[in-house]
């Protein structure tokens, strides 16, 4: 009798186990390196924001964190790297804008927008409107009225089809009325050049990039595009002072993973990171690089998401851009 019921218990664990390894794993969870895909070149905001943020969180976990630099397609081949890879908190994504401009502008893409699940957020970064200095133009009532006194002879610069920088402009002619030309530069350097060189009128630039030259002279900003001032040009007014009600754009940056992360993973990854974004060194350095400090949570993060490919849904149509 004894013999039989040692033998119907461990029957009973065996069968057990499979449901009981992978809770256990999670718990345990991170054991080894952790890859973060960064779907930009080496350089860039968002890759200096991972590199910010990637040696504070491996502190936190207890594993290195591993930058995987995955770039093209405007951000798309590095998502459908993360999404491909296993949901174990092994493989995260550096989350950017291309996750909800992308399934606005593209009808097919290398993944699918349900494969990547937001973590959290962790900033946003102002984009801003520029004109050159010598243009006479003031603010952004000025410009509209100049533009639309011209209608088509006013062209804007953007670092390319389907970027932000492209779309801000877009969904500035919808809600102003005003038709601007768009001409698109290889990057968004060659675009501040096309501007400085007064080759085009106006353009909007991630503020990071433009911030020196418009501290330097080079560039005058006439608008931000988030909702509040930018703590880095406080005098330089949001888009809805000037006039543009409801007008809210910005870059922004966060963490994903690919869908189906277990529960204990979720919550040890998004604590891990709540404390990374709060930690007093990491908010000064996004400040002074013309980032914000910006947290949510993963479902924060995903109604933002939501709202955001609403959002240029609606532009994408007004402008009928389509990429594919």
């Amino acid at each position: 009798m004894q013999r039989r019921n040692w033998i119907a218990a461990a029957a009973a664990l065996v069968i057990a186990t499979p449901f009981i390894a992978p809770t256990a794993s999670a718990q345990a969870w991170p054991t080894r390196p952790i890859k973060l895909v960064v779907p930009f070149p080496p350089g860039g905001l968002i890759d200096n924001m991972a590199r910010l943020i990637g040696p504070k969180l491996s502190n936190e976990l207890g594993q290195p964190i591993v930058i995987d630099n995955k770039p093209g397609a405007g951000g798309n081949l590095g998502a459908a790297e993360a999404a491909r890879g296993a949901a174990d908190g092994y493989t995260l994504l550096m989350a950017s804008p291309p996750l909800t401009i992308s399934p606005a502008l593209y009808s097919k893409l290398p993944y699918k927008p349900e494969q990547i699940a937001p973590v959290a957020l962790l900033g946003r970064v102002p984009n801003v409107l520029m004109v050159h200095p010598t243009s006479g133009i003031n603010s952004v009532a000025e410009l509209t009225a100049l533009a639309k006194s011209k209608p088509g002879q006013l062209n804007y610069a953007s670092n390319g089809q389907g970027t932000s920088l492209h779309l801000s402009a877009e969904l500035y002619k919808s809600q102003s009325g005003a038709f601007v030309t768009h001409i698109p530069y290889r990057g968004a350097a060659a675009a501040q050049t096309g501007l400085m060189a007064t080759e085009v009128n106006m353009m909007f630039d991630n503020l990071p990039s433009a911030l020196g030259l418009i501290k330097g002279g080079k560039l005058k900003a006439l608008a931000v595009t988030t909702p509040m001032r930018s703590s880095a040009l406080p005098d330089v007014p949001t888009m809805e002072e000037a006039g543009m009600k409801g007008f809210q754009v910005f870059s922004w940056f966060g963490v994903a993973a690919p869908a189906g992360l277990p529960a204990p993973i979720q919550q040890k990854l998004e604590q891990a990171l709540e404390r990374v974004a709060n930690m007093p060194e990491v908010k000064a350095a996004m400040l002074k690089s013309g980032a914000e400090p910006a947290w949510a949570n993963s479902q924060g993060l995903a109604s933002f998401m939501q709202a955001d490919t609403a959002k240029w849904k609606n532009v994408a149509a007004f402008a009928n851009i389509k990429l594919d």
